[in-house]
């Protein structure tokens, strides 16, 4: 997979460039209008192209965790999550282990971030671990841990962050040359000026409303066929594509949105978190390919290999393919294994709501008292009482 590893690092820097080309843009039409000094204006927008990109590359993963309202957990948390990382992890030859982390929202996805697999994380939702199964949430973790592996998480937090700051910057300066042109149009009007003034601010206002377009389409154009090769990604670490098949097929048919998700971060989940129609979802502004097409290709695969996954994708598509020729070529075969389900009830889930719930409490720094009435008291890590009375049925308990 080097072609793709070095195709993102490719797409990483046409990012950097394109995007820091449109604010040079936006900065030019904003100093000629503002400060009457187009450079003026090319200068302030090189100056927050250097500090986005900067902000991107070394805290973007922060960030976009932060934005997500994602808690990090640790493997007495939740073990059995914890273990279905540690597995993908080695299957995938990742040289350290990525940070775990929970986001407490009703909805299934997953994602991952990361500028590097040595400073990586993943991220799933509380409702993904209540529906899904242990094969089922593997192929969901193969899939991400792919995404580190293929170096995709840096070219979606950098086009992530990047684009969120085009979006906002191009919003509030239209609005201001909008209704600054306005009353100028108002002051100049008599002298005879107002018809020049009048162009720039709609030729300014013409490109700041395309400038976030085109970053927004560049950036949904890189995330659509990497999401297939993260899928062939699961599909070789778990042996298993019907695992991600499955997961793909309950996730989709949830009608929940990603409380927490925006423009900017939608790519990085492993399904639209919007829940639009799926009939637009091969166009140019959709995140992601169409659900149901890669699940026919997991479902047609022969066996688990890159060249499995390649040889069903032209299979559905009648077209050329999609996996690197490097991984194509693999002489190792990657037979597919039963399922580990089948030893329990393959419709159990992982963890139910209250065990969920529990969790994330003792991952706060909660403790947790039962009182024998029945009702459960969380007590926050920083109170300093000697004792706390149960709500319900008012017995005292020591702390």
């Amino acid at each position: 997979m080097w072609e793709q590893i070095r195709a993102n690092q490719q797409r990483s820097a046409l990012i950097v460039v394109f995007m820091g080309a449109l604010l040079i843009v936006v900065g030019y039409f904003l100093g000629l209008y503002f400060f009457d000094s187009p450079p003026g204006g090319i200068i302030l927008a090189l100056i927050i192209w250097g500090i986005m990109y900067a902000v991107a590359f070394s805290q973007g993963d922060s960030i976009l965790l932060r934005m997500a309202n994602a808690r990090k957990v640790s493997k007495e948390d939740f073990p059995q999550l914890y273990n279905i990382v540690e597995e993908m992890t080695i299957a995938s030859g990742l040289p350290k282990m990525p940070d775990v982390y929970v986001v407490d929202d009703p909805s299934l996805n997953a994602f991952a971030t990361g500028r590097n697999p040595e400073k990586a994380a993943v991220a799933v939702t509380s409702g993904l671990l209540q529906h899904l199964n242990r094969d089922e949430l593997q192929g969901v973790i193969g899939h991400e841990i792919g995404h580190i592996k293929n170096h995709d998480t840096l070219l979606m937090a950098i086009g992530g962050i990047m684009l969120g700051t085009i979006v906002i910057l191009a919003y509030y300066a239209s609005r201001m040359m909008f209704f600054g042109g306005i009353s100028r149009g108002r002051r100049s009007s008599g002298g005879g000026g107002g018809s020049g003034q009048l162009i720039i601010v709609i030729v300014g206002l013409v490109l700041l409303i395309l400038a976030p377009i085109a970053a927004r389409l560049l950036y949904l154009s890189l995330s659509r066929k990497r999401e297939y090769l993260a899928d062939a990604s699961s599909a070789l670490y778990t042996r298993y594509p019907e695992g991600l098949a499955s997961a793909l097929e309950k996730i989709s048919a949830s009608t929940v949105p990603v409380k927490s998700a925006n423009n900017a971060t939608a790519p990085m989940y492993i399904v639209n978190p919007f829940r639009k129609a799926h009939h637009a979802a091969s166009s140019l502004t959709s995140t992601h390919p169409p659900t149901a097409d890669r699940i026919r290709i997991l479902r047609a695969m022969s066996g688990a290999s890159f060249k499995d996954y390649e040889e069903a994708y032209r299979a559905v598509h009648r077209g050329r393919g999609v996996v690197p020729p490097s991984a194509v070529r693999q002489v190792d075969a990657a037979g597919v294994r039963a399922p580990e389900s089948a030893v329990r009830t393959a419709a159990a889930p992982l963890m139910s709501a209250r065990e969920i719930s529990s969790a994330l409490w003792k991952s706060s720094g909660y403790r947790t008292i039962e009182c024998k009435c029945g009702a459960i008291l969380r007590i926050p890590p920083a109170m300093n009482a000697s004792s706390v009375r149960c709500p319900r049925c008012g017995s005292e308990h020591r702390l």
